[in-house]
């Protein structure tokens, strides 16, 4: 797979379904003070993913969850455990977000899916080492969804 590269918000982007990169869902949702895409989806698309995203309880490092969108106008959020307890990225849980997001996708016949780039924020990761991990995890599947990668670049 070949991901299509743009400078932007994960917000604007046309997809049918957007990414999230999300803690391990360990310290409550509530306690916590979204920054980065998180913020930006509590901010515009409400509370609701992140009430759904809670029951699935303590996520393993770099597996993926599927939520409503809240207010969003997305058909889905995948949530991925993209960063460990420690607040960083790895490159397991870098490679094992794509590819646990993308075989959501699959799953549930979603054409179009836009990442952030996971790991280059909260995850305490530079954006050229996430997008290199991102790419190296994309050619090891095999799918038809269309993947947008979104470096962020302005705000709404």
């Amino acid at each position: 797979m070949e991901a299509e590269l743009v400078n932007g918000n994960i917000l604007d982007q046309q997809v049918e379904v957007i990414v999230n990169s999300w803690n391990r869902n360990i310290i409550p949702w509530w306690l916590l003070l979204p920054q980065g895409v998180s913020g930006t989806i509590k901010k515009i698309g409400g509370t609701k993913p992140f009430k759904e995203v809670a029951k699935f309880g303590a996520i393993p490092l770099g597996e993926a969850r599927l939520t409503s969108a809240g207010d969003l106008n997305f058909k889905a959020i995948i949530h991925v455990a993209g960063i460990n307890m420690f607040w960083f990225a790895t490159e397991y849980s870098v490679k094992q977000s794509v590819i646990n997001a993308v075989k959501i996708a699959d799953e549930h016949d979603f054409k179009s899916i836009a990442f952030p780039l996971i790991g280059s924020g909260s995850g305490n990761r530079g954006k050229e080492w996430s997008l290199k991990l991102m790419n190296c995890a994309l050619e090891s599947i095999d799918s038809k969804v269309k993947v947008v990668i979104v470096k962020y670049g302005h705000c709404r």
